[in-house]
């Protein structure tokens, strides 16, 4: 049989498009109920949520990617968002690394006696979580003779300190020039600046803490609850990479008090110091007292054979 002999198959009679049957109907309406309901499940968690970004907030760019007008704009909605959450009015900038500086960061190990009083002065100059409670740095209690940080007290409660037969080694982000942190973030939300600083776009961080995997030191903390920080405790002199109110959901860290250093002041944590056992400078200069250290002390580098080349340093008197 040729091709032209067969018959065409025969078409399925199609339902007149100007009536609809009662079933018809119904089906059609129960679909659309259906999705309707689960858009509406779908979107229930959203009720509880009283802090939704705006359109320009969601749509923003990369930190290095905005004009000097949006940054302006980025600067106006951050203190907008501090005095509509905490009620006070802040100053928020954005200052640059200064030309001509790399920060370098040196401590004194047979000084620091651990008070913990950097610990806290850093809470209160970057606006870190008071409940629950987020400390970009760690104070360890180690056992003399020993330099096995995995064997330390990190959350000692002695009644006095220094206590006998142990040394204390206070930790924080090295702001290493091979930073694992850097490579692992998918996104970009955190880089290297050319002062040396690690930093972080808190508005770009998707919260997935790959960066806390990566980091040999465990200095990066993330914020598993919304922060929580009365009002009169607020440092209203912030930095948009720096000391800004952090939110539920992103990871955050020391970033050399950059809104302090690059303005030409030490960290908080070297000014509350009681031992003398933090010293901070510039490495570029020859002169500088941090250069000093480095050229003249016995120096120590955390974790040196896993190669990330920090800019945190641990040094002795003899």
């Amino acid at each position: 049989m040729s091709i032209s002999d067969e018959s065409p198959p025969e078409r399925p009679e199609l339902p007149d498009s100007r009536t609809v049957s009662r079933s018809t109907f119904l089906q059609a309406g129960l679909a659309a109920l259906g999705a309707v309901g689960a858009t509406a499940a779908a979107l229930e968690p959203l009720k509880k949520v009283d802090d939704y970004p705006s359109f320009e907030e969601f749509f923003q760019k990369h930190y290095k990617e905005l004009s000097k007008e949006e940054m302006a704009a980025v600067l106006e909605r951050t203190r907008v968002r501090v005095k509509k959450k905490f009620g006070v009015d802040a100053t928020v900038g954005d200052p640059k690394p200064i030309e001509g500086v790399e920060f370098a960061y040196a401590l004194n190990i047979g000084r620091c006696v651990g008070c913990r009083k950097c610990v806290y002065a850093c809470m209160k100059e970057n606006n870190q979580s008071r409940e629950p409670q987020v400390q970009y740095i760690r104070v360890l209690k180690m056992k003399k003779g020993s330099i096995n940080v995995e064997s330390s007290q990190h959350l000692y409660e002695d009644e006095t300190v220094p206590t006998k037969d142990h040394y204390y080694m206070p930790v924080q982000c090295h702001q290493c020039r091979k930073a694992p942190c850097v490579k692992a973030c998918p996104v970009q939300a955190t880089w290297q600046e050319p002062d040396g600083i690690i930093a972080i776009d808190y508005d770009w961080c998707i919260g997935c803490r790959y960066c806390m995997a990566a980091c040999p030191y465990g200095a990066r903390v993330f914020n598993f609850a919304e922060p929580k920080i009365k009002p009169e405790e607020i440092n209203t002199n912030m930095s948009y990479l720096g000391n800004r109110p952090k939110k539920k959901g992103v990871v955050e860290k020391c970033h050399f008090c950059m809104q302090r250093t690059r303005k030409g002041q030490y960290p908080a944590c070297v000014e509350v110091c009681p031992t003398g056992s933090r010293k901070f400078g510039n490495i570029l200069d020859p002169e500088s007292e941090i250069s000093k250290i480095l050229e003249t002390k016995r120096v120590y580098i955390l974790k040196e054979e896993v190669g990330t080349l920090p800019r945190f340093y641990y040094y002795f008197d003899v």
